[in-house]
């Protein structure tokens, strides 16, 4: 009779048994993955990050120490270290900066989640309690900001320049920081002084010079020079600008055919027709008073022939071809004007005007200047210069960088300090929070307390301190109420950093943590990966 009892709890036990081992394995292998993708930004964070060179399949060579750029290039397969790179995308739209510190971030999250798991936690009651953490630190990040004006432009320099000491051309953020603040405020709508469209922003880039060479320019700049076929002008001053988007060429039959001319008299009256046809546009044309064309550029058949140069050249009318069709918008906007589809509505109206429209020599090549224009909408040009095309591109990186920073201190207007100092506070709250918590839950949130210590811990390791040594003080300071007080990586020791202006936007730290801690709790809710051929 016992044998028999003896054996009926191990029946029911053997009924019962689910083989977790594979969800485990899969969430495993998602963690580590998004860790791997974590640990290749985090040596890139910080004023003394280290910067990567990304060489592409066609050759080129990217050198750049941001996190969306790096993670953006690299050719990822696994799913889950996909994520951390749509994450790092989705803090560049959301914020602009803070790109390395969201990846870093979700990737010392995804190390404790796996010590949690290792414990035998459900992965639903780590996933609520992050999310509970998450909302508790952007109130404690809420209550440490620093409100601040649009008015107080030295606040808003200030953070730019935070944003640009990380980048290669931190040596420039003198220049480059005032520059951000001046172009964004100066796009500001005062009907909606909340919102900042960057794309009213125009960055153009031109090879030459250095970057101590980069200027806005209050007009319309173009980094292409103005066709000099036929002898056209190259300088027009009160100029009558139009903005055409079709084409100043004979037209074309709409299916493909060929025409077979065997006689003179036919050819002649062919290419009689063209030219009056050609004629008869610019005539409509010079009849409006138009004495500056931009031509936008078209893939069907080309914009302008060398017949129709010509004739403008005669018309005295000055001809920008190629422009690109997605900067249509911002130039028409510029001008003041409306774009021209079709030669019969080619009407004065729709006209923009200007004081002076000129090609001027820059380095190798020549770009063209429209300046003094006439009721000039909302918008403005920053002409980049660099002496290499690296150097270029991440000049124009950076400075994209902080004209975001100056956008989200738009949007939201608080600052908070920089340096770990944040990360290190919240650190501290939330785990004197989760004491007072119950059961797992408790356990967790000191976990995510822990997991935002990497912040100050890769600053401090990046910039060649000891880690343990500076995090261990920055606590104790953090301990004795100076919550301001972070890591100063040029003097290597801790300081009150409000005080030694580094300063960040509120937006980019919660935007971080919030985008973080949903990319983490996504992670751990996925416990298969199936493979649809």
């Amino acid at each position: 009779m016992a044998a028999v009892t003896a054996s009926r709890p191990r029946a029911s036990k053997a009924e019962s048994f689910v083989d977790n081992k594979r969800k485990e394995d899969i969430r495993s292998a998602n963690i580590n993955a998004g860790r791997a993708a974590a640990d290749a930004v985090r040596p890139s964070l910080g004023p003394k990050g280290m910067d990567k060179m990304i060489s592409t399949a066609s050759g080129e060579v990217i050198i750049t120490n941001d996190g969306a750029t790096i993670l953006n290039k690299m050719d990822v397969l696994q799913p889950a270290a996909k994520m951390m790179v749509e994450l790092s995308k989705s803090q560049d739209s959301a914020a602009g900066d803070g790109t390395t510190t969201v990846v870093v971030l979700a990737g010392a999250l995804l190390r404790v989640c796996q010590t949690l798991l290792g414990s035998g936690i459900h992965p639903t009651v780590i996933s609520d309690a992050l999310h509970k953490s998450c909302a508790k630190s952007v109130d404690i990040l809420t209550a440490m900001a620093v409100p601040v004006e649009l008015t107080d432009r030295d606040s808003l320099v200030k953070s730019a320049s935070t944003s640009l000491n990380s980048k290669v051309v931190s040596q420039y953020s003198t220049l480059l920081a005032p520059l951000a603040v001046d172009a964004v405020l100066s796009v500001i709508d005062p009907e909606k002084p909340e919102i900042v469209d960057l794309r009213d922003i125009k960055i153009v880039k031109k090879l030459g010079g250095t970057v101590d060479d980069t200027h806005t320019v209050n007009g319309l700049v173009f980094g292409k020079k103005v066709s000099h076929a036929a002898g056209g002008p190259t300088r027009m001053e009160n100029a009558k600008i139009a903005v055409i988007q079709f084409q100043i060429s004979p037209p074309k039959t709409d299916i493909e055919q060929s025409i077979v001319v065997s006689d003179y008299t036919q050819m002649d009256r062919i290419l009689k027709e063209e030219r009056n046809y050609i004629l008869g546009m610019i005539k409509k044309i010079k009849g409006t008073g138009c004495n500056v064309l931009l031509i936008q550029k078209s893939i069907l058949r080309d914009a302008v022939t060398d017949l129709s140069l010509h004739y403008l050249a005669k018309a005295k009318i000055m001809v920008i071809k190629d422009v690109e069709r997605d900067e249509i918008e911002f130039v028409t906007k510029t001008l003041n004007c409306l774009p021209i589809a079709n030669i019969e509505h080619f009407r004065a109206e729709k006209l923009g005007y200007a004081d002076l429209v000129e090609e001027a020599s820059l380095g190798d090549g020549k770009i063209l200047k429209i300046t003094g224009i006439k009721d000039m909408g909302r918008t403005t040009s920053v002409l980049v210069r660099g002496s290499n095309q690296l150097v270029l591109d991440e000049a124009e990186r950076s400075l994209h960088d902080a004209l975001c920073v100056v956008r989200c201190l738009v949007s939201k207007r608080f600052l908070i300090a920089g340096g770990g100092a944040p990360e290190i506070e919240l650190s501290r709250q939330l785990g004197a929070w989760a004491k007072v918590l119950h059961g797992m839950e408790g356990y967790c949130v000191k976990s995510f307390a822990e997991a935002l210590e990497v912040i100050p811990y890769t600053l401090a390791e990046n910039a060649g301190l000891n880690p343990i040594a500076i995090v261990t003080e920055l606590r104790n300071k953090h301990a004795q109420g100076e919550i301001n007080s972070g890591i100063n990586v040029r003097k290597g020791q801790i300081t009150n950093i409000l005080e030694e202006n580094v300063v960040q936007p509120l937006l980019v730290s919660t935007s971080a943590i919030t985008l973080a801690t949903e990319c983490v709790r996504m992670i751990l809710k996925i416990d298969d990966i199936v493979t649809v051929r």
